[in-house]
């Protein structure tokens, strides 16, 4: 498993945009074999910081991941949003056991 997170500053006029575009690319990429999970979680306290997790189940489905047609649309309806360029750190898992997947 290949756990990453992305951490996304928005413009604050771009948060209603954003949620939407990140929302459909996240519902498209679940429907992908190679993720396990891909959730958008929104900071309580600054409505323009999101993180988002995306599970894959191998580094080739991350890869591959990014050459859907869905990922191209976000990033480039995105783009534009970013307060700031995002970052991304990937993870590898500890707990739950890795076999129990």
């Amino acid at each position: 498993m290949l756990i990453v997170h992305v951490h996304v500053h928005v413009n604050p006029e771009s948060v209603a945009d954003f949620r939407q575009a990140t929302i459909e690319n996240a519902r498209a990429s679940v429907q992908e074999p190679g993720i396990a999970r891909f959730d958008v979680v929104q900071e309580q306290d600054d409505a323009t910081r999101f993180v988002l997790t995306e599970v894959y189940r191998s580094p080739e489905a991350a890869a591959a991941h990014k050459e859907t047609a869905h990922y191209a649309k976000w990033r480039d309806a995105v783009a534009n949003m970013m307060a700031e360029p995002r970052r991304s750190l990937k993870y590898g898992e500890v707990y739950p056991d890795p076999q129990g997947w």
